[in-house]
Parts: structure tokens; sequence; C-alpha cells
């Protein structure tokens, strides 16, 4: 079937979560007008809808293709890219300095989310690009700045993070690559990165690698890591392109999904002629590598809400049309849609609220975000405690809902052809990469569990209390989060911490995203509409089923972390 962008409930979540009207009253943001937003947001999802979602089936079918260090893309997805590029859609949050359109990360947050519930595997793109840009803008030299982000900014490049080695996962500090200083004032980088999305492909003019490198007598651990700019063609001082750099697409992964994203293992310096410029200072990578990787995880979280709005679009047409039974609590015996069905109907309201739920949180937290950016310090930490609950929360999400649209096809969603199998095989990855799920809890009752003492987070679920007062299972929900913080900062040990860090993050997420749901139906209350009528009741869903369902993770938030270490690994593996 067909994607269509969900642009009316996009248009509320930034109106309402993201408080456009507020934003746009700051010179800096002054362009994002009511009409500005409506403009972008209609226009992004049909471009979404016309260019990237016609390509979606056809890249999964035939995927990324690696022949002579090169690596191709089916036919129509080169010309896709260069619509996109040419009309200013990777541009749209970009600094005005170096030729973006400065409108608020919102926007661009919009932007990404239609492509990817189009495409996800061609999203992945431009979404890398995003991280590149982000680290160079705030830890690249002036000089940097100039070379690489203009074509970055406009699409015409596009960059990577290059992090990842065979023996350094999420343990980044184990890295191998090494950076030697050369005599020009750059640096000869060597080494082996893997998983690199993105890391070659023929629909950019160039591809900008930022890699993570040991310079000679670097301290070990995380402490002694370098970033580089490694290109894939190296940039003369005027712009222009020179010889292509000491760099290779050894392999490309066979994986479950996102097949038209090229994953690849890159070898730098076979030759001992790999050029880099080091970011900012040596041993300072590990700062530049969270600029990028924060980027990243709201815009992956962000890919959790696309898979689930993409599923859940496919899973009602086809419970709308496929004709099966009568239903049981009907008068008539003649066969209905599945839709009619109450439990088919049981799943297609969980699936709207989770999506729904999510893109409340998605936006919420890109509002403040843009908040941060504009100086206001405290909107700053609390985006940062949103983070990692939009990653982790908001995937889990996508895979939940994508599980779900397969459920209600049935067989017909076990076999590959309705494509509701994709859904499911592309969302998987998104809990797993750029800090698995478990991490970004562990983030959560760790670092932002300290930030102001706890403070950050307890105001948060104060003001989910005081605004769900009405709303019992939210404004519980909100209580029991807050006792869950008083516990960890005082009474448990880290493992204890870290062992009910899943479940609370589950927790906190579900309580800011019903809370940010019931915004929204406030802001419609007194129009009889259809999109009013329906939010009313995908708000009050998402408050008496999965308010309350997350209440009763509060046992496992709390339990400790004894029971886990009754058995050692040997007994547990047995």
């Amino acid at each position: 079937m067909d994607f269509t962008a969900p642009t009316a409930d996009q248009v509320l979540a930034i109106r309402v979560n993201a408080g456009i009207d507020e934003l746009a009253a700051h010179p800096r943001f002054a362009a994002a007008s009511p009409d500005m937003v409506e403009a972008i947001v209609e226009g992004i999802g049909q471009f979404a809808a016309g260019e990237f979602a016609p390509l979606n089936r056809k890249g999964d079918q035939e995927g990324a293709k690696l022949a002579n260090g090169t690596v191709t893309l089916p036919a129509g997805f080169a010309e896709a890219y260069r619509a996109y590029v040419e009309q200013g859609w990777n541009a749209v949050a970009g600094d005005e300095a170096h030729g973006g359109q400065g409108l608020p990360f919102t926007l661009a947050a919009n932007v990404l989310e239609n492509l990817g519930a189009a495409n996800m595997a061609f999203s992945l793109l431009p979404m890398l690009t995003v991280g590149a840009i982000e680290a160079l803008a705030h830890h690249g030299s002036a000089e940097q700045q100039a070379l690489y982000l203009p074509k970055l900014v406009s699409g015409e490049w596009s960059g990577t993070m290059n992090l990842t080695e065979p023996q350094a996962g999420s343990d980044v500090g184990a890295l191998r690559t090494t950076a030697t200083p050369r005599d020009d004032g750059t640096w000869s980088i060597t080494g082996t990165k893997i998983y690199i999305t993105w890391g070659e492909h023929d629909l950019a003019g160039n591809v900008i690698h930022l890699v993570l490198a040991r310079t000679p007598g670097a301290p070990a651990g995380s402490r002694g890591i370098s970033l580089f700019v490694v290109p894939k063609y190296l940039v003369k001082a005027d712009g222009s392109l020179g010889p292509r750099n000491d760099l290779r697409c050894v392999s490309i992964e066979h994986k479950l999904g996102i097949m038209a994203s090229p994953t690849c293992v890159m070898s730098f310096g076979d030759n001992d002629e790999c050029v880099g410029e080091l970011v900012g200072h040596e041993n300072e990578g590990l700062k530049a590598m969270f600029t990028m990787m924060n980027s990243a995880r709201i815009n992956v979280g962000n890919q959790g809400v696309q898979i689930a709005e993409r599923a859940f679009q496919q899973a009602r047409y086809y419970a709308r049309e496929r004709i099966q039974s009568a239903r049981a609590g009907g008068a008539s015996r003649e066969p209905v849609a599945i839709a009619e069905h109450p439990d088919v109907r049981r799943m297609l309201l969980r699936m709207r609220a989770l999506t729904e739920g999510s893109r409340a949180l998605l936006y919420y937290t890109a509002g403040q975000v843009d908040r941060g950016a504009l100086g206001d310090s405290a909107a700053q930490l609390r985006a940062d405690c949103l983070v990692p609950m939009l990653k982790a929360w908001g995937t889990d999400i996508g895979c939940e809902v994508a599980s779900l649209g397969v459920q209600i096809h049935g067989g017909m969603g076990f076999v590959e052809e309705t494509g509701a199998a994709q859904h499911y095989r592309d969302a998987r990855i998104a809990p797993i990469y750029d800090g698995t799920n478990g991490i970004q809890a562990a983030d959560l009752v760790t670092r932002k569990l300290g930030y102001e003492q706890g403070g950050v987070l307890t105001s948060i679920f104060a003001e989910v209390a005081r605004d769900c007062a009405n709303v019992p299972e939210l404004a519980g929900l909100a209580t029991d989060c807050t006792a869950i913080v008083q516990w960890m900062a005082s009474e448990a040990s880290l493992d204890d911490r870290l062992a009910g860090s899943v479940p609370f993050c589950t927790m906190s997420a579900v309580a800011v995203a019903g809370w940010q749901l019931q915004r929204q139906a406030a802001a419609l209350a007194g129009d009889d509409t259809p999109q009013v009528r329906a939010k009313a009741v995908v708000a009050r869903y998402f408050a008496e089923h999965i308010a309350s369902e997350a209440r009763g993770l509060k046992a496992q938030a709390t339990a400790g972390a004894g029971l886990l270490y009754a058995l050692d690994a040997e007994a547990l593996a047995g």
C-alpha cells in the first residue's frame, strides 16, 4: 500500500508538544511562522510519499551492492536523493552561515520522520550526515567548518560516524585504529571500522568520514581517543575535490533488515596514505563523539516513530479490507472486515496509541532541544534526560507496533509479499545501534539521574502529576517514577540501579508520552471533528491501558540486583 504522511497529527505535535509558536517568538527562529511550519510538514510529506516511499520495497528486495570497492543502490535512488538535495530538505535546520535555513531542529525532526516512515533504510543517509554536521559545528576549526559544512548542510556530500571495531563495540575505549602525525600537520590513519552506515555509496559527491583513532602515546581507554575527519576524496583549499583518499569498503553486511542501507566494513590506510585532519584537540574525541551520539540517539528514537507509523498505516488498511467471519457480538451473521473484531480492534488502537504517544514524546524532546539551543539551560538538561527515554522506548515501540502489524495480517504478514514483514525486520536494528537500549537505560539511571541531585527528573514527573491530576493512571505513574528516583538516589547500589534501569526507563517514557498526549487532547477540546474525537480516545486508551501496564513495572525497577546474581555465569548458562 502507499504511504501517506500523517500531517495533521505531526502539525499538532509540533504546535502543542514542541511549542513551535513560542520558539518562533525568538528572533533566531522567527521564520518558523505557522504558514512556514505547515508548508514544510505538508511539503516533506508529499516529497517522502512521492520520491522515497516507492523505493522502499525495491530497496528491500534488491539491496545495496558492492563491486570493485564501489557500493551502488537500485535504480531510482540517485534521482530521489538528488531531488532531496536540490529541494533543500537537508538544509532545513542548518546554520545559515553555511547555507542552511536556520529553522528549529523540531522541523528537521519532521523531515526525518517523513523520510524514514517512507523508507527507513534510505533515510539513514541524511540522518548520519546530521551527526557529522553536529560534530564539526561544535568541535571543528573555522577552516574545517568552511571547507566541509556547506556541502554537508546541503546534502551534496554525506557524512558517517566511524566508531565501532571488531573488538570495540559498546566499549569504544578498546579501539585500535591509529593516527600518526604527518609532516604537513595532517595525520595518517590506519585501521578497520565495522558497521559503518552508508560508509560507501554512489549517491553523494563525497563521503566525509568522522573517525575515532588513537594518537602516539595516548592514554589507555576512552581517555586516549581523538576524532579525525577523513574524506573519501581529499578536498582542496578551494573546496574542489582532489584524489581518492586511501580508504575503501572491504565488504557490506548481510542483514536482517534495512537492506538498502549499506552497512560497511571500512579499511583505512592499506597503503599508509590515508589522510585525516584532527577535529578539536587530541584525546578529546569522546566529547565530540557524544555530540554526534546525542543527535543520533534522538534521530534513532525518531525511527521508532517512523516504522510504527508505516506499520500502522499498512495494518489498518489491511484490517479494513480483509473480510473474515461474523463479529461474535454483532447482530448479523454476515462476515465482516477483521477491523470489526474486538481483538483486532484492540491491536489497532494499541498501535495508534503507541505511535501517537511516541510522536508526542519525540516533538516534546525536540522542542526542549531547541530551547537549549536558545540558551535555556534548564530545557537543555531536560532534553538530555528525555533522550534516553525517547531512544529506548521509542525504538521498543517501533518493534512492538511492527510486530502487531504482522499479527493483524496473520499468515499474510509472515510471508514477504505483503511487506508487513519488512517493517518488522527493519525495526529491529533501532534498539541496537547508537547505543543499545540497555545502555540508554543505564545512562538514565547513572549520569542523568545525577542532574541536580535527581531534581531534573523529579521536576518532569511533578509536572506530569500536576497536569494529569484528573488522570489517575498517569498521575500515579508519575508518583511511582518519583519514588524510584528517590530510592535509586538514596538507597540503591549501582548494581541495583542498573538492574532496574530498563523498567524505570520504560515507566518514565510512558509517563511523559501519556502527559504529552493529554496536552494534545486538551488543546483540541471544544471542537467536534474526527481528529478531536479520535485524539480523546487515543489519549484515554494510552492512560488506561499503557500507563496502567507501565505501573506494573515498579516492582522490577526496585527489585535490586540480588536475584540476577543468585546463579554464577556457568550455572546460568547451564
